[in-house]
């Protein structure tokens, strides 16, 4: 059955002054969640490879409660449940922020932890053996080798966290796809809105891809 549809280009093209304005957001969210993600991940991925139960057990815990629950579970507990106990409102964009962090940081403590234990140990002997301590032979020698075997899967969740932002619609912050839902509530294309969406995120994410390839080449080059 014919349904008489025909893709309306400049309802596409003329979304995009609208769509543009939420890019800021869905960067700002994506990045400023990540950068203290990873300072989470630093911190919990190495205590859960501690040998001290009472530091890797709650490491552990905090790891796997963010991983097996959903993301938007976890924006929406913050935006809306957590008031209930500050006793005030949490900005939506503060929200985002948050999930953004505790999500990815329980991934990226993974992360970590698997980047450090796949270090031969002879490492640590061979910097042992020259006479550093083992906090020096840890950050000095097994530190940047882990880390340059973590880029990608690195990579690989900050391309996640992008995508993620687009859930975070349902709490009103302002990213890419909160601003097609309103430019659609005007003009009644969702196919066209959507689809400008999607080619968005796709630019954006495609764009990380190859800044990631390249820092991922040049780490290689300089072993």
């Amino acid at each position: 059955m014919d349904s008489g549809f025909t893709f309306d280009w400049g309802a596409a093209f003329g979304s995009l002054p609208y769509l543009i304005k939420g890019i800021p957001y869905t960067l700002l969210i994506s990045f400023g969640g990540l950068a203290i993600g990873f300072v989470i991940g630093i911190i919990f991925g190495l205590l859960s490879i501690n040998k001290n139960r009472l530091l890797r057990w709650p490491a552990t815990a905090y790891i796997e409660v963010f991983r097996g629950t959903p993301i938007l579970v976890q924006v929406l507990f913050i935006f809306y449940g957590l008031p209930d106990i500050v006793g005030g409102p949490i900005n939506a964009l503060t929200a985002g922020i948050a999930a953004i962090a505790l999500n990815s940081g329980a991934y990226i403590s993974e992360v970590v932890r698997g980047g450090v234990q796949s270090i031969d140990s002879g490492q640590s002997e061979a910097g042992l053996s020259l006479g550093l301590t083992r906090n020096q032979t840890f950050w000095s020698i097994i530190w940047p080798q882990a880390l340059r075997r973590m880029i990608p899967p690195l990579g690989n969740q900050a391309i996640v966290s992008i995508k993620d932002t687009s859930l975070f619609s349902v709490i009103g912050v302002g990213e890419l796809v909160r601003q097609g839902q309103v430019y659609i509530a005007t003009t009644f294309t969702a196919f066209e809105v959507y689809f400008m969406v999607a080619l968005l995120y796709l630019a954006i994410t495609l764009t990380l891809s190859l800044l990631l390839r390249i820092v991922e080449r040049r780490g290689i080059a300089s072993t």
